[in-house]
């Protein structure tokens, strides 16, 4: 009986608050990008000087993903998922990964959390798609995504999921073959030697799943500090201190909103470019942990088709 509640609770659990955001491209879970107006800035504000560096860490996501779905964690890399969000918009469904955003900040739980807030996080992790009762029924690989320093909130969230689970009693085995981790690190060096975050003895868990489940894709540290700590975003932060905000999904307004909307706007433009999935494809390719899915991927963002300008007819044959 307690399988049965526990899984039916977390499959139909209702959505809690979260961050509005406007859908920016199309989609079958979200239908048409959405009408901005005058909402983004047109006065040349997005300057997307790091997109080379962005699409090839992208490429190397979408890799050691098993180009499986994608769970960006936070906000720190919602560039990366407006680039990929318009790169696979016309990869036939079969082969697209799936993009959702988990937009809560671990701020302030680290140290333990109240059990209204982890029930609330638990909340969160099924409007992701990630509830044991989800994850044992997958039939793809799904990867959390988010820069990582210390390797702290990936910890906290894996805790709080192998609670879950066992508490859920669904089949860890099943999940554990489906779950995984990307790690998007500041670039350093590259030694053998070199010191990993998931080398850390607080991070004993990593070794809980498969090899290569929980793996690093690096970034310029410029581009990194960028993402992770100076670029306006749509939102503000999601900690926790908001997570029971009733009006948290209401419509963001704030001065930084037309230049981080117009660079979404840009970031979504980008990754329906020709040269952008080639250079998408072609990184995913050249990864060593690039496998029949990843290729079968980088074939369809090579092959997708161009969409006609507005208002431009199919020639009759």
């Amino acid at each position: 009986m307690a399988r049965t509640t526990h899984s039916t609770a977390s499959a139909a659990a209702p959505s809690p608050p979260r961050p509005f955001r406007w859908n920016l491209a199309r989609s079958p879970e979200r239908g048409r990008p959405d009408r901005l107006g005058a909402l983004a800035a047109r006065d040349g504000a997005a300057d997307l000087w790091y997109l080379e560096e962005l699409t090839a860490c992208a490429a190397r996501v979408l890799a050691r993903s098993g180009a499986g779905d994608l769970c960006f964690v936070g906000r720190s890399l919602d560039s990366m998922y407006d680039l990929l969000t318009g790169a696979v918009e016309d990869v036939p469904p079969r082969d697209r990964p799936v993009l959702r955003r988990l937009p809560v900040s671990s701020l302030g739980l680290l140290h333990g959390m109240a059990p209204e807030v982890r029930t609330r996080l638990r909340e969160h992790l099924a409007a992701a798609g990630l509830s044991p009762y989800d994850l044992a029924r997958r039939g793809r690989p799904v990867a959390l995504v988010d820069v990582v320093h210390s390797g702290g909130t990936f910890a906290l969230l894996h805790r709080e999921l192998a609670d879950w689970i066992e508490e859920s009693r669904e089949p860890w085995p099943v999940i554990r073959r489906v779950l995984r981790y990307v790690g998007v690190t500041e670039r350093g060096r590259t030694s053998p030697h070199h010191w990993r975050w998931q080398q850390h003895e607080d991070h004993a868990w990593t070794r809980t799943l498969p090899a290569g489940h929980v793996v690093n894709v690096s970034l310029h540290g410029a581009v990194w500090d960028w993402l992770g700590n100076r670029q306006p975003k749509v939102n503000h932060s999601f900690h926790l201190g908001r997570w029971f905000d009733e009006d948290a999904g209401r419509p963001p307004r704030h001065p930084e909103l037309p230049r981080a909307l117009a660079e979404s706007l840009a970031l979504v433009a980008a990754g329906r470019t020709p040269a952008v999935r080639e250079a998408l494809a072609r990184g995913a390719l050249a990864d060593p942990a690039a496998d029949r899915a990843v290729r079968s991927l980088a074939h369809r963002l090579r092959h997708a088709p161009r969409r006609r300008p507005k208002g431009v007819r199919r020639r009759a044959r």
